[in-house]
């Protein structure tokens, strides 16, 4: 017990819990958090599946405290930029987007020849495809109205692409405001004559990044 009287157990929980983050520990490779029936808290080893030891218990917290001048105010860093990737997959999931089918449709062509032209321009790294449970998602915003690629962005995604960068990290790049650009949203910014030079270069810019690790 602590001098408050709070569990340890109890204690980190509803800290993770007021944060919002117990939904990223397990993509963090941490132990995972969950409630009994009785609402007590339950720390489990993602290795051995078993609770946690009071031992383990103390490590856990001082790796999530570690982080700041001030540790006991400290929040976990790594775990709000998994919150923060998670909150914007979850925005750009409801954006438009295609799968094979209903590209094929707006295309007017049958399925197998969409997924083949699919395959065909993500090989070339013109085409962004990303996975998606069992799905493969085309972000709408990279194609023209009759659902081919936008000429304008094929520049900014070949190098991108090309440079292996993960597709989720491409999304949101290209759809957000880019720090690279001032601010300005890429794949809007490339169709200014005024703005997509400075677009293609900040693009081989961070395709250099991505490519040095």
């Amino acid at each position: 017990m602590t001098e408050s009287g709070e569990e340890p157990a109890e204690r980190l929980a509803g800290w993770i819990e007021r944060l919002g983050l117990e939904g990223q520990l397990a993509e963090a490779g941490l132990p995972t958090l969950s409630r009994t029936a009785e609402g007590r808290a339950l720390w489990i080893d993602p290795r051995a599946g078993t609770p946690l030891t009071p031992s383990q218990l103390e490590d856990l917290d001082a790796v999530l405290h570690r982080q700041g001048s001030e540790p006991e105010h400290a929040v976990p860093v790594a775990l709000l930029v998994l919150a923060r990737q998670a909150r914007l997959r979850e925005e750009l999931l409801g954006t438009p987007s295609f799968t094979y089918e209903t590209l094929a449709g707006l295309r007017g062509a049958t399925v197998e020849a969409t997924r083949f032209a699919v395959h065909k321009a993500a090989a070339t790294h013109r085409l962004l495809v990303v996975p998606a449970g069992e799905r493969s998602l085309v972000p709408a915003f990279q194609l023209t109205a009759d659902g081919e690629v936008r000429p304008d962005l094929a520049p900014v995604l070949e190098p991108l692409l090309a440079a292996r960068m993960d597709p989720w990290r491409l999304w949101v790049w290209l759809t957000q405001p880019a720090a690279l650009l001032g601010g300005l949203v890429p794949e809007r910014a490339v169709a200014d004559d005024e703005t997509a030079d400075l677009v293609r270069h900040a693009a081989v810019r961070l395709a250099e990044q991505v490519a040095r690790g």
